[in-house]
C-alpha cells in the first residue's frame, strides 16, 4: 500500500507538470499581458518551494526571475521564506543575469546576507526539532548565501548602518538562547547517566564475579571465555562512559557564541551519544556475562533469555535516543540542504 501510494503521487506530480506546461505554452502564444497570467503563480510556487514550477515558466518568460512581491523579487523571497529548493534552483540551473541576482537589494539597502540574516518564519523553523538544531540550519543558510553574494558585500552596511553578522546576532538573539538552554539540558540529562555507568562498571571491576584468589590475588575465573568477555566489556564501558561524560561537560562549560552551533557543539554531543550508547551496550554484555559465570556453569539454555533481556534496554535506548542522534548527524555530516540538484530540475 505504501509504495503504491508513491506511485500514485508521482503519477499525479507528472500530471501536474504537464498540465503546467501545457497552459504556459498556450500563455506564451498571447500578444501581451504575460504578467497577469504567470505573475501571482511564480510567487506562489516560490512561497511553496515548488522550482518545477518556476523552471517551466522561466523556460518561456526568461524575465519572471523578476517578478516582486512587496517590493521582494524571486531570489529575495527565496531567502526570506528559506525555500531552499527554489534557492539551489536559482543559484545552480538558472544562468541569466547571474550576477544581478547577486547585487540586489530592498529599500532599506538590505542585501541578501542581510535579508538571510533575519529570523527564519516559524513555520520553517518548526521543521527541525530542538532550538539548537533551529540555530545551526540558520548558520547553514547565512554561511550559503554568504559564498554565494560578492565579497564586498559581507561587510556592506544597510540603512540602519547594520552589517549582516549584526542582523543575523540581533534577530537570533533569543533562539541563541533557546538553543544553549535546550544543548544544557541535554547535556545535563545525559551526563548524570554516564556518571551512572561509570560507577556501576568501576564497582564491577573491582568486585569481580567469583571473587580472588586468596593466595595470587587473581580471579579465580580469569581463564574461562564468559569472564574474558566480562574483563573486557566492563573496560570498554568504563572507557566510553567516562568519554562521554567529558564530553557532556564539554558542552556544559562552552561559551555557546553563534558560529558554535555549526559544527562545535553537535559534534560533542554526537560523539558523547555515540559513547554513551557504546557504554550501555558493553555494561549490558558485562552483566549478561557475570550472571552466566555465576549460575550458568553447565546450563547452556541460560544464555537465551540471559541474551534476550540483554537486548531489551538496549533497544529501549536505540528506539528512544537513535531518531536525535539521526537528526544530529544528518544536520552536521549529511549532504545538507544545499548544492547542486539532479538533472531534473536542468533548464534548456
Amino acid at each position: 500500500p505504501h509504495i503504491k501510494h508513491l506511485r500514485e503521487d508521482k503519477v499525479k506530480h507528472n500530471l501536474a507538470l504537464e498540465i503546467l506546461k501545457f497552459i504556459c505554452f498556450e500563455v506564451s502564444k498571447l500578444k501581451s499581458n504575460y504578467y497577469e497570467h504567470y505573475g501571482e503563480a511564480i510567487i506562489f510556487a516560490v512561497e511553496n518551494n515548488t522550482p518545477e514550477v518556476i523552471e517551466n515558466i522561466i523556460k518561456l518568460f526568461p524575465d519572471s526571475v523578476w517578478m516582486g512581491n512587496n517590493g521582494y523579487l524571486v531570489p529575495q523571497l527565496s531567502i526570506m521564506n528559506r525555500c531552499e529548493n527554489v534557492y539551489n534552483f536559482l543559484v545552480h540551473e538558472v544562468t541569466q543575469d547571474k550576477f544581478l541576482h547577486k547585487t540586489i537589494s530592498d529599500k532599506d539597502k538590505n542585501n541578501l546576507l542581510h535579508l538571510v540574516g533575519q529570523l527564519a518564519p516559524m513555520d520553517k523553523l518548526n521543521m527541525v526539532t530542538g532550538a539548537a538544531l533551529q540555530m545551526q540550519r540558520e548558520l547553514q543558510w547565512f554561511q550559503e548565501v554568504r559564498k554565494f553574494i560578492r565579497p564586498i558585500d559581507i561587510e556592506a552596511r544597510n540603512i540602519k548602518a547594520e552589517t549582516p553578522i549584526m542582523v543575523f546576532r540581533k534577530e537570533h538573539k533569543e533562539l541563541r538562547k533557546e538553543g544553549e538552554e535546550w544543548m544544557k539540558k541535554t547535556a545535563d540529562s545525559y551526563t548524570i547517566t554516564a556518571a551512572l555507568i561509570i560507577t556501576i562498571v568501576f564497582a564491577a571491576a573491582i568486585t569481580v564475579p567469583g571473587g580472588n584468589n586468596g593466595d595470587t590475588g587473581k580471579a579465580i575465573y580469569e581463564t574461562r571465555p564468559s569472564f574474558i568477555i566480562f574483563a573486557i566489556s566492563d573496560a570498554i564501558s568504563l572507557f566510553t562512559s567516562t568519554t562521554s561524560l567529558l564530553l557532556f561537560l564539554s558542552i556544559l562549560t562552552a561559551r555557546y557564541a553563534e558560529e558554535d552551533f555549526l559544527y562545535k557543539l553537535p559534534k560533542r554531543l554526537i560523539f558523547g551519544l555515540v559513547m554513551l550508547f557504546m557504554s550501555v551496550t558493553t555494561m549490558m554484555i558485562a552483566f549478561s556475562a557475570t550472571l552466566y559465570i555465576m549460575f550458568g556453569h553447565g546450563k547452556s539454555w541460560i544464555v537465551i533469555p540471559i541474551g534476550a533481556m540483554t537486548c531489551l534496554p538496549i533497544a529501549s535506548f536505540v528506539t528512544l535516543q537513535l531518531p536525535l542522534l539521526v537528526d544530529l548527524i544528518s544536520s552536521t555530516y549529511g549532504h545538507g540542504i544545499f548544492g547542486k540538484q539532479s538533472k531534473f530540475w536542468k533548464t534548456s
